[in-house]
């Protein structure tokens, strides 16, 4: 994203803020992250993991009392499902990068290792307008993925290290693959058998065919697709090692992007989050839907680069 994008704003006067405690490794915890929102003035909001919570339906009642600005300090996936309320309500939605990898917080430029850094958006702030996903009726703020992308967020290490455990299985799963079969359709384009489907929100980088780096954009109105099929284990470590698309289907597209499966339910990783969709999945893109209140000076604003660790996934095949 770049400053050209973006418009000063007003700091908010009655901000909500969700908290996940044990988000990345309890990031918020060591960054104080609800004292520091407090002292702004913030309504803070802690998730307690011993009881079932709908953040959902936290962030409506936040809304119906009153919030102007709604917030996460959590991961992909959190941010996902109160984001969607945020763009329902027209409301700007404030990025506590508080998770693992917050690969959102990444590609908006937003100081990872300090997140409390992001704070100073209440007060000092820019808005942002950019796309959401949405796999049936579920938010994606990255990307969902099918197949043995899937199979990456099904494996338990991937919560917590999502590099390393790409590294360890990403090639076997994508040359040994088994499961449900898949047929992709996006405008003009079928894309039959794929062993791996990964539809993301914007696209990512060329060299990028894991979805684990950074994307050009988040306010492109297209959709990216990767689909990749392999035979064997030689011929999916050539694919990879190469870093081109050759033998992967890529394209970018402001069409739906509908997945079936020979499987009324799909395993699927949304947001890097474990889940199971109805089929056919329809995916869309809804552009500008969501307004994001970011700080004026952030250290990653307007850069790009190679995806970190896609170079790790090649040496290690």
């Amino acid at each position: 994203m770049t400053e050209k994008a973006s418009r000063l704003t007003t700091g908010a006067r009655r901000p909500y803020l969700i908290v996940n405690p044990r988000s990345g490794g309890g990031k918020a915890s060591r960054f104080r992250i609800a004292e520091r929102a407090r002292a702004f003035g913030a309504r803070v909001f802690l998730i307690d993991h011993s009881l079932p919570q709908d953040l959902a339906t936290v962030a409506r009642r936040a809304v119906d009392d009153g919030a102007d600005l709604l917030g996460v300090a959590g991961g992909d996936g959190t941010q996902a499902l109160v984001a969607e309320v945020a763009a329902e309500s027209g409301l700007p939605f404030l990025v506590i990068p508080a998770g693992t990898r917050n690969h959102f917080a990444m590609d908006l430029g937003l100081d990872r290792e300090d997140p409390s850094a992001a704070l100073e958006a209440l007060t000092d702030g820019v808005e942002l307008d950019v796309d959401l996903g949405y796999a049936g009726q579920r938010v994606f703020v990255n990307n969902v993925s099918f197949g043995a992308y899937a199979a990456l967020a099904q494996d338990p290490a991937y919560r917590e290290d999502k590099l390393g455990t790409a590294v360890r299985i990403l090639p076997e799963f994508l040359a040994r693959h088994e499961g449900p079969e898949l047929v992709v359709r996006a405008g003009p384009l079928t894309v039959d058998g794929p062993d791996a489907v990964l539809v993301s929100n914007n696209p990512y980088q060329v060299d990028d065919p894991a979805g684990l780096g950074r994307r050009a954009g988040l306010d492109s109105g297209l959709l990216g697709v990767l689909a990749a099929r392999a035979e064997t284990p030689i011929e999916t470590a050539a694919r990879l090692r190469s870093g081109q698309p050759h033998g992967l289907t890529r394209l970018a597209t402001p069409d739906d992007v509908v997945v079936y499966a020979d499987v009324p339910v799909l395993p699927a990783g949304l947001d890097g989050e474990a889940v199971s969709l109805p089929t056919p999945v329809r995916c869309r893109i809804s552009p500008r839907a969501l307004r994001v209140r970011v700080p004026r000076h952030r250290p990653g604003a307007g850069t790009s680069g190679r995806p970190p660790g896609w170079a790790a996934i090649r040496q290690a095949i």
